[in-house]
């Protein structure tokens, strides 16, 4: 069995702009990157079996995969496999041996930071085995927050007829022995981003599967988070909690803060981490935008397939910011995620 899901990410820019390449042609090449990175000591070589933990409301199967959990404060640069696809609009770069992580992507138009680009890589103790980092857009399959985010990829780059150009990251994953592979695809004279991800189930076994693309983005007091005018109400992760959007009139996770008119919408509203669901969502986009920069993304996408919209943010306040500032990152600031999927 396959699922196919098609999406794009594109830019949102207030004026006219055109940035000359030759023939208004894609790029794809092969290269390196240096990036300064604190280094994880080598894991246990005997997978461990079997910890009693809930994680993120599952059970926390490590096995058959390593346990990334044995962290350090050495910084060093290392050099990273780049896959990079630029046209007249876009410059991206994809790193295999980080999850197939889509590591950044910038407009050339505006010099704009699509997705929020690290200038380090600093693992924490977040992912189902222990390493991620924050940044670009991780791709969360069959398991939220895949297991391999922190794990090398297959990839191959491909030509297209129509001169699009077109990188394609994958994996057979051990546990359930399934598939999936994306391709990230840049068009000539175009300024979007179309994504293309493919499962598949490649055994004689029923097994569940989701699919997230985890897009994070840089935050700051003028960022705004837009869902679809008809979402009238979100919701938490179990569907435990709700509340009005995008301005709020209740209690929301025990949180008599939200009672007060608060306008949810605005990243600098939220003092303390949360996470969103747009409920009942019936349009295909989500897209957050920086009024001061007077640019944004926007994910568009079939929303009878890609049928969820969320936001998650650490926040602004002492306990969240602690985790994007200073935690994940040395010096790139807050964060927030627009995951769809």
């Amino acid at each position: 069995m396959k699922k196919n899901l098609i999406i794009i990410f594109l830019f949102i820019f207030l004026y006219p702009a055109v940035y000359n390449q030759p023939n208004g042609e894609v790029r794809i090449w092969k290269d390196t990157l240096t990036i300064p990175t604190y280094k994880i000591h080598d894991p246990d070589v005997n997978p461990m079996f079997f910890r009693n933990q809930s994680y993120q409301g599952a059970s926390r199967v490590i096995y058959p995969y390593p346990l990334m959990d044995n962290f350090s404060n050495i910084k060093q640069d290392k050099t990273y496999t780049a896959l990079y696809l630029e046209n007249r609009y876009i410059k991206l770069c994809v790193l295999p041996e980080l999850g197939g992580k889509l590591f950044y992507a910038t407009d050339k138009t505006n010099n704009y930071e699509m997705f929020y680009r690290q200038h380090v890589i600093k693992p924490s103790n977040i992912g189902m085995l222990g390493a991620w980092i924050s940044g670009g857009i991780e791709w969360c399959v069959f398991h939220h927050h895949r297991a391999s985010t922190f794990m090398p990829v297959d990839y191959k780059l491909s030509e297209n007829k129509d001169g699009s150009k077109t990188i394609w990251i994958g994996e057979i994953e051990p546990r359930h022995r399934m598939k999936w592979t994306i391709g990230l695809t840049l068009f000539p004279d175009k300024s979007f981003i179309e994504v293309n991800v493919k499962m598949f189930n490649r055994t004689e076994n029923e097994n569940s599967f989701l699919y997230w693309a985890n897009v994070a983005t840089h935050a700051n007091n003028d960022y705004q988070i837009i869902f679809p005018p008809s979402v009238k109400y979100a919701t938490f992760h179990a569907k435990n909690s709700f509340s009005h959007w995008p301005v709020t009139r209740e209690e929301y996770r025990g949180n008599d803060y939200y009672k007060n008119n608060i306008d949810a919408s605005w990243w600098k509203n939220h003092p303390d981490p949360v996470s969103f669901f747009a409920f009942d969502l019936k349009d295909g986009f989500l897209a957050g935008y920086d009024h001061g920069k007077k640019a944004g993304t926007i994910h568009v996408a079939n929303p009878h397939i890609a049928t969820g919209a969320k936001l998650w943010e650490w926040g602004p306040g002492e306990r969240g910011s602690m985790w994007d500032t200073k935690v994940l990152t040395d010096n790139d600031g807050p964060y927030a995620e627009l995951m769809t999927g």
